[in-house]
C-alpha cells in the first residue's frame, strides 16, 4: 500500500514576481492554482529562462521502472538528492518505492518534514548536528525506519556512542560499504569489513548489521569497458561479504539488504547481487534516482549501453524518455553560425556535459515549433548566456524561443524552486516544487 505524503504544504505555498521562473508582476499564486492560469510555454505566457517537466515522460518512465522491478525482482530506493521534490517522491512511493534515498541529514529532514517513513542515507553520518539529528528522529517518531552506512571502526563506534548518549531505545540501522582501492568511501577489503561486522556483533549492541551496500557510479575516469568491469567487481566484494558474514550469522534479524545500482548499472546491481545468493535471505534493493526525468545526454546514452548488454531489458515498453527541456530565448545572433540565448550555469546542468540544443520556435508562432537536428550544438555557457554553434542554413532571428536537454538532471534540479508541469501541447498542469 502506497504511502501518502502531506503535500498540502505545497498546495499552498505561494509563488510570486520573486519566483525565479515567474513574471515580475505575479501576486501570490498557490501552488494548487498553477494549473488554472492557462498558461502555454509556447504562447510566451511565462519569462525566460524556464525549465519544464513532460508529464508524459514521467508517466512512461514510472512505467518502464516498474516493469523492470517486476521482471528482476528487485526493489527502488530512489535517491532523493535528484529532484528534492516531495510531489516526485509521491509518485515514486506510488510505483511501489521501498525507501527514499539520501546523502545528508538536510535531505532527511525534507524527506521527515512531509512524512516519508522509511530514510535510506547512503553516505556515512558524521558531525554532531547530524548525529543528533537523526538520533533525535529516531527517538521523536517510534515509526521511522532509517539505515546509513559505515566503513570503519571508528565510524561504528562514534555512531554507537552517539546511540548510547542520547538513550535511543533501539539500535541505529547500519549497512557496512565495500568500496573499491583509488575510488570514493567504503571497506577496500573483504576481510577488513567482516572484522568489522564481527565488532558489531560483539561489542555494539547498539548497532543493528542490515546489509551491505556499494556504488558503482564513481569509476568515471574508466573507459565504457572499464566502468563495467569495475562495477562487476565491486558486486562480487558485496556477495563474498553477505555470504562471509551470513555464515558467522553476523546480520541481524530479517532479509539482508544488498543495495547499489545508481542510474547507470542498476541492471547489473539487480541481476549480479543476486548470483550464487540463493541459500541467503537477500532483498536487492537499487537506488536510480534519474530514471524518472531521464536526460537527453549522459544517462540516455548509458540507456542505449544498457540495452545492448542486458537485452532482457531492451524490449521494456516504453522506454525511459527523457523529461527536462529548459527553454530561453535567443537574445543575439553576431555571427550567421553563432546565436546567444538568454540561460546560463544558473539555469541548467553543465557537470557533465553541455546541454543540447533540441527545439525552436518562431517567437509569437506555436506552429512553427520544431525538433533541432544534431548540426546544432551548445560551445560553451557563462553565468547567463548559452553560446549556440548553428548549421549554415540555419533561420534562428533574434526573439526566437529555443529549448535545451540537459545531461545530469540532478544540476538542472538544483537550480529551480519551482519546475513548470506541462503536457504534449506544452499547457502548463502544474508546479513542481523543490527543496535544495
Amino acid at each position: 500500500m502506497s504511502q501518502s505524503l502531506d503535500l498540502e504544504k505545497i498546495a499552498v505555498s505561494a509563488l510570486s514576481g520573486l519566483s525565479k521562473g515567474m513574471r515580475g508582476s505575479q501576486s501570490d499564486l498557490a501552488v494548487s492554482n498553477v494549473a488554472k492560469q492557462g498558461w502555454n510555454i509556447l504562447n510566451e505566457d511565462l519569462p525566460f529562462p524556464l525549465p519544464v517537466i513532460k508529464l508524459s515522460a514521467l508517466e512512461k518512465n514510472r512505467a518502464y521502472m516498474r516493469a523492470f522491478l517486476k521482471q528482476t525482482g528487485a526493489w527502488i530506493a530512489p535517491h532523493g538528492k535528484t529532484s528534492m521534490a516531495p510531489q516526485l517522491f509521491q509518485m515514486q512511493l506510488d510505483d511501489g518505492a521501498w525507501a527514499i534515498t539520501v546523502a545528508t541529514a538536510h535531505q532527511m529532514a525534507v524527506c521527515r518534514e512531509f512524512g516519508v517513513s522509511r530514510i535510506f542515507m547512503a553516505n556515512q553520518l558524521v558531525g554532531k548536528q547530524n548525529v543528533d539529528y537523526v538520533i533525535n528522529a529516531l527517538k521523536d517518531d517510534p515509526n521511522l525506519d532509517f539505515y546509513c552506512l559505515i566503513d570503519s571502526e571508528a565510524g561504528a563506534r562514534l555512531l554507537a556512542n552517539a546511540v548510547k548518549q542520547h538513550g535511543l531505545s533501539r539500535p541505529l540501522n547500519v549497512l557496512i560499504e565495500m568500496g573499491m582501492e583509488g575510488y570514493r568511501t567504503g571497506f577496500r577489503s573483504v576481510s577488513n569489513a567482516l572484522e568489522l561486522a564481527r565488532t558489531i556483533k560483539l561489542e555494539l549492541p547498539e548497532l543493528s548489521l542490515r546489509g551491505v551496500e556499494g556504488y558503482e557510479g564513481v569509476f568515471s575516469d574508466c573507459c565504457v569497458k572499464g566502468k563495467e568491469d569495475k562495477a562487476q567487481e565491486l558486486f562480487a566484494k558485496m556477495r563474498a561479504l553477505a555470504k562471509r558474514a551470513d555464515d558467522e550469522k553476523l546480520f541481524a534479524d530479517g532479509p539482508i539488504i544488498l543495495t547499489a545500482g545508481g542510474s547507470d548499472f542498476y541492471d547489473f546491481a539487480a541481476r549480479d547481487l543476486a548470483i550464487d545468493m540463493e541459500t541467503l535471505n537477500i532483498q536487492i534493493v537499487i537506488r536510480s534516482g534519474c530514471y524518472l526525468t531521464h536526460d537527453d545526454l549522459f544517462y540516455e546514452r548509458a540507456q542505449q549501453r544498457l540495452k545492448e548488454r542486458s537485452p532482457e531489458f531492451a524490449n521494456i515498453d516504453p522506454g525511459l524518455t527523457p523529461a527536462i527541456e529548459v527553454w530561453g530565448c535567443v537574445q543575439s545572433k553576431p555571427e550567421e553560425r553563432l546565436a546567444f540565448a538568454s540561460l546560463g550555469k544558473r539555469d541548467i546542468s553543465f557537470d557533465f556535459e553541455l546541454p543540447t540544443p533540441t527545439g525552436h520556435m518562431k517567437s509569437g508562432k506555436p506552429d512553427s515549433h520544431c525538433s533541432l537536428s544534431e548540426e546544432y550544438s551548445v560551445l560553451r555557457l557563462n553565468d547567463q548566456h548559452c553560446y549556440v554553434q548553428l548549421p549554415a542554413d540555419n533561420d534562428i532571428e533574434v526573439g526566437d524561443l529555443m529549448s535545451f536537454g540537459v545531461a545530469h538532471v540532478c544540476t538542472t534540479f538544483d537550480k529551480w524552486q519551482y519546475l513548470m508541469l506541462v503536457d504534449d501541447d506544452y499547457n502548463v498542469v502544474g508546479a513542481i516544487r523543490t527543496y535544495f
